[in-house]
C-alpha cells in the first residue's frame, strides 16, 4: 500500500469508509462516505494521534505495521472521545501496552466511561508540550468544538495542525489532499459538515479562531480527523469557518420547506415559490419527506430567508416538519428572517406553532402567516403568490 506522508515522518494511517451513509445516529447523511484519519509520528519517541472507528481497528494496526511495530508506540494522543475517533483505542492498547494516553481532563473521564480501560493517562491543557525528539507536540484545548473534551495537537516544527473534528468533511476518496480533489465537492462537504454539526457552536469557534490567530500559530497544513487534508491552501478553510461562524455571507435566497398530507399545503408552497421567483429572488423548494435534511441544513448556512409550511393534524404540525424544526431550533440561527404557511380542516394551529418555533430558533418572523382551509381555492393561491412576493421584498 502506498504510504501517505503529510509532513516529514508524519504519516496518515487512517481508514476510508466508502459505505457509511448515516452518521450521528442517522441525523447526518453521508452520501459520499467518510474517512477516519489517524496520524503516526515517527521520531525518537513514536506517537499516534487519534485512532479510527472500532470496526476499522485491524486496518489501522496493519497500516501502523507498515512503519513500526505497534508495540513501540510511546504516546497515543486522544484529541476527542467520540467513538469514530477513539473506537480502535482498546485494540491498540492491547498491543502498545506501555503507551501513555494523552488528552484533556474531560477526555480522561470520557474515555474511561466509554471503555473502562486501566490505562496510563497524561492530562494536558493548553500550552503543554511533549518532546518526541526532533518534533514537539503542543496542545490546545478546544472545548465544545464540538465536545467538552476536544483539543487540537500542533507540531510547530512542521507547522502542522491536527484539529480532530474541526475543518473536516465526510468525504471518502482515494486521494488525501485538497489539491487532489474537486474543489466544489470539497467545499460543499465542508459546508455541510459545518452546518449540521457546528453552527450552534459558532460563537465558541470564533473565539477559538481569534485565540489561535493572536497566538501567532503558523499553519502550513491542517490535517483533520475526517476527510481531506488541507495542504495547498489551509487558510481557505480557516477563512470559510470565520465567515460561517459570523453568519456570512448570507445570500439573497430563500428555503421553502413544507410537509403536506393530501397535497393542499404543497399547492400553497408552489404558489409561494412563484411569488418569490417573480421578484427575482432565488429559492429552493423541499418536501421534508422527500428531501435530505442534511442537505437542507447545509443550504441554511447561506440562506437569508426561511418559509416553513405544514398541514394541521391533531391540533399541531405534521411529524416530519416537527422533527426538522426541532433540529433547526438547536442551530440557534442568527440574521435570518422567516414566516409560516399551511392548510387545515377545522382547527388550524400549524402556522402559529411554526411561527413560535421559528422565533425560538432565532429567526425573525417578518410577516403574518397565511393559511387555507381544505384545498386552496384560486383566490387562496393568488394570496399565496402575493405572500411570496411580499416576503421576497424583505429579502
Amino acid at each position: 500500500m502506498k504510504k501517505v506522508e503529510i509532513a516529514k515522518n508524519v504519516f496518515w494511517v487512517g481508514a476510508v469508509d466508502w459505505n457509511v451513509r448515516n452518521f450521528h445516529g442517522h441525523t447526518y447523511t453521508t452520501r459520499r462516505g467518510t474517512t477516519y484519519n489517524a496520524y503516526l509520528i515517527i521520531d525518537k519517541k513514536i506517537a499516534l494521534v487519534d485512532t479510527v472507528l472500532g470496526s476499522f481497528s485491524e486496518e489501522l494496526i496493519e497500516k501502523i505495521k507498515d512503519f513500526v511495530d505497534p508495540s513501540r508506540i510511546d504516546y497515543i494522543i486522544a484529541n476527542h472521545v467520540e467513538t469514530d475517533h477513539s473506537g480502535a483505542l482498546p485494540e491498540i492498547m492491547k498491543i502498545a501496552k506501555n503507551a501513555k494516553v494523552v488528552g484533556t481532563a474531560k477526555c480522561k473521564e470520557g474515555l474511561y466511561r466509554h471503555y473502562y480501560g486501566n490505562w496510563d493517562f497524561q492530562v494536558v491543557k493548553t500550552g503543554d508540550t511533549i518532546s518526541l525528539g526532533e518534533k514537539t507536540l503542543k496542545f490546545i484545548e478546544a472545548p465544545m468544538i464540538h465536545w467538552p473534551d476536544s483539543m487540537f495537537t500542533y507540531i510547530p516544527e512542521e507547522k502542522l495542525l491536527l484539529p480532530n473534528d474541526a475543518f473536516g468533511q465526510h468525504y471518502a476518496s482515494t486521494e488525501r489532499f485538497d489539491d487532489e480533489v474537486d474543489q466544489c465537492v470539497l467545499m460543499d462537504e465542508a459546508a455541510k459538515y459545518y452546518a449540521n454539526i457546528l453552527i450552534p457552536l459558532s460563537p465558541i469557534i470564533l473565539k477559538k479562531l481569534d485565540e489561535v490567530v493572536k497566538s501567532g500559530l503558523e499553519i502550513k497544513t491542517i490535517a483533520p480527523s475526517h476527510g481531506i487534508i488541507w495542504r495547498k491552501d489551509p487558510l481557505k478553510i480557516v477563512n470559510a469557518y470565520i465567515n460561517w461562524a459570523k453568519g456570512l455571507p448570507l445570500e439573497k435566497n430563500v428555503l421553502l420547506v413544507y410537509e403536506t398530507m393530501w397535497g393542499a399545503t404543497e399547492k400553497m408552497a408552489k404558489a409561494v415559490l412563484e411569488g418569490l421567483k417573480i421578484v427575482g429572488v432565488k429559492a429552493k423548494l423541499y418536501d421534508i419527506n422527500a428531501a435530505d435534511r442534511t442537505e437542507i441544513i447545509k443550504e441554511i448556512l447561506s440562506a437569508k430567508g426561511l418559509i416553513i409550511g405544514s398541514s394541521t393534524h391533531d391540533n399541531t404540525i405534521l411529524p416530519g416538519i416537527a422533527g426538522f424544526l426541532d433540529f433547526l431550533k438547536g442551530l440557534r440561527l442568527k440574521n435570518r428572517i422567516g414566516c409560516a404557511f399551511g392548510s387545515f380542516g377545522w382547527s388550524g394551529e400549524s402556522v402559529r406553532i411554526i411561527e413560535n418555533i421559528l422565533k425560538e430558533s432565532g429567526v425573525e418572523v417578518v410577516q403574518p402567516s397565511i393559511s387555507a382551509k381544505y384545498m386552496p381555492s384560486s383566490d387562496d393561491l393568488k394570496n399565496c403568490f402575493e405572500f411570496g412576493k411580499n416576503f421576497a421584498t424583505k429579502i
